[in-house]
């Protein structure tokens, strides 16, 4: 009997590129085989994590310590700030009874908020439901619509700069932003879609089925890839997947996928539960680093006022600041020092207690097999 996946899905561009296989098998005295899987951290060839805890608290400093997998290239708070002016733009229109569309747009802003015209990375972003870490590192390439009426949709994508390419057929349009690693601008092509007209087929019968939190993850977990695996697991950090009854709930589409039992999904939750493991181990150690080190930033040897403002200037958080006094801004980074420690060893909590509530719902839907999976402690 084939329990789940060897081989998964791991980027958008090809399947069969994730291993999924245990290290470890033993039989317990009452009958059950366990399977036994490796922590794993999202591969990032820009960044590798330092052993040395001073190094890691150092890395932190320089603008955080690991990237998110992405689909694309523009900053989600870019996105973003492009979906806000056309759910603006069609709001204006809803209060304009000369418009053409005024009534539509009444009708649709009536009885709904305006973030279910929104799903994806979008509707994550502006739903303020993951870290500040993840909205300042995950990019995109396009924004997802959830519109129930097409051509409302694409009169505001006009009125507000898109054009649509006559091969593909997709609205797109360039936004250009200044890169705060880098500090040059960068440039390219931003793609608006209406999913609601699409039958986007994911694998294992994952069908788009709504904009709401729990359609977003039923889709991510189902599909797989490690940008899917990041997304989610950066809901569960901040505890916004809490176990629920409700059918409507985001932890609905996990008790669903667990439900189906189909090998490809089952590896998926697997996946997502070695990946949520490496994360947790390693935002715990950011976290004792910097209740570890935080003090030495005081130090003007080991960090002097040159790398202090230097700081201030990977974080948009600190952009519309430019009195950098170095010692009130030594000062304050040292409070949010404080804040961060507090906020990683949380995170981490959060992330260990969401990975023994998914594996203990997978391993209840694996009981008829006698099949138990475990990751391994680090």
């Amino acid at each position: 009997m084939q329990v789940w996946s060897y081989k998964s899905n791991a980027v958008d561009y090809n399947d069969n590129l994730r291993t999924i296989d245990f290290i470890k098998q033993y039989d317990d005295e009452f009958g059950y085989t366990h399977y036994v899987f490796t922590s794993e951290i999202f591969d990032n060839p820009k960044y590798v994590i330092p052993e040395d805890d001073f190094e890691l608290f150092q890395k932190f400093l320089e603008g955080g310590s690991r990237e998110y997998p992405s689909d694309g290239n523009v900053p989600v708070d870019i996105a973003a700030n492009e979906a806000k002016i056309i759910l603006n733009k069609i709001k204006e229109i809803s209060e304009v009874p000369a418009n053409k569309f005024h009534r539509i747009a009444a009708e649709l802003l009536k009885d709904n908020n305006q973030l279910n015209f929104l799903r994806g990375a979008i509707r994550l972003y502006l739903e303020d439901i993951t870290t500040r870490d993840w909205r300042r590192k995950r990019s995109t390439d396009d924004i997802d619509f959830w519109f129930p009426s097409p051509t409302l949709l694409e009169y505001v994508l006009k009125k507000t700069g898109w054009k649509k390419n006559k091969i593909t057929r997709e609205w797109e349009k360039k936004v250009t932003w200044k890169d705060l690693w880098t500090n040059k601008r960068k440039s390219t092509i931003l793609i608006a879609s209406n999913d609601l007209l699409q039958s986007l087929n994911f694998g294992s019968g994952g069908y788009l089925e709504g904009s709401n939190l729990k359609n977003i993850i039923k889709k991510k977990l189902k599909r797989g890839f490690d940008v899917d695996l990041s997304d989610i697991i950066n809901i569960a950090i901040v505890n916004n997947i809490p176990e629920s009854e409700d059918p409507n709930s985001p932890w609905a589409a996990i008790l669903e996928c667990a439900n189906m039992r189909d090998p490809r999904v089952t590896s998926n939750i697997i996946s997502l539960c070695r990946y949520a493991h490496g994360i947790a181990y390693y935002i715990k150690r950011v976290g004792v680093s910097i209740n570890t080190y935080k003090d030495t930033f005081k130090d003007r040897k080991l960090f002097p006022d040159e790398d202090v403002i230097k700081v201030c200037k990977v974080s948009s958080h600190w952009l519309d600041d430019h009195n950098y006094e170095p010692d009130a801004t030594r000062e304050r980074i040292y409070e949010n020092l404080v804040i961060h420690e507090r906020k990683k060893l949380q995170y981490s909590k959060n992330l260990y207690k969401f990975i023994s509530r998914v594996l203990n719902l997978l391993n209840s839907k694996y009981e008829y097999a006698r099949v138990i999976f475990e990751i391994s402690l680090l």
